[in-house]
């Protein structure tokens, strides 16, 4: 199973409210962001899955291994929806490779390839999702071009 969590605050008519992360791990989001890596692997471990800790240096980390950072990516996924984006080429992935590759391999490719997509969009102002959807695939036919 892959979660996708993002330890933020989001506003709440006025009330700050914890997201997944934190509220999976009984803690705020400041002390998540102070050990995102730290974090990553103690839900990995506790919950048996593969974790995507979204933010800048996307942590990929699974049960029993190593986590892993993600390189690509910029602020433009700060917006509206691309972590839904993220979610559907994870699950798209995970459809296609699931048989044959770990939990976090998927995760890290889909990971990977989200954020160099952001870097590749054209413009320079918020990214939308629809926008990302089409550099995602335009960094997928890259990738495997380049392959």
């Amino acid at each position: 199973m892959v979660r996708i969590l993002q330890p933020e605050y989001e506003l709440d008519g006025a009330e700050l409210v914890r997201l997944e992360a934190a509220r999976l791990l009984c803690c705020d989001a400041v002390t998540v962001q102070a050990d995102r890596l730290g974090a990553a692997r103690a839900l990995a471990d506790d919950l048996a899955v593969c974790v995507v800790l979204k933010g800048s240096g996307s942590v990929i980390a699974a049960a029993g291994a190593l986590p892993r950072i993600n390189p690509t990516g910029n602020a433009r996924l700060a917006t509206a929806g691309t972590g839904d984006v993220l979610a559907g080429w994870l699950g798209g992935l995970w459809a296609q490779h699931g048989d044959n590759r770990s939990a976090q391999d998927v995760a890290g490719a889909a990971v990977w390839l989200h954020g160099q997509a952001a870097e590749s969009a054209p413009g320079r102002g918020p990214l939308l999702a629809s926008d990302l959807i089409a550099a995602i695939g335009d960094a997928a036919d890259a990738l495997v071009g380049a392959g």
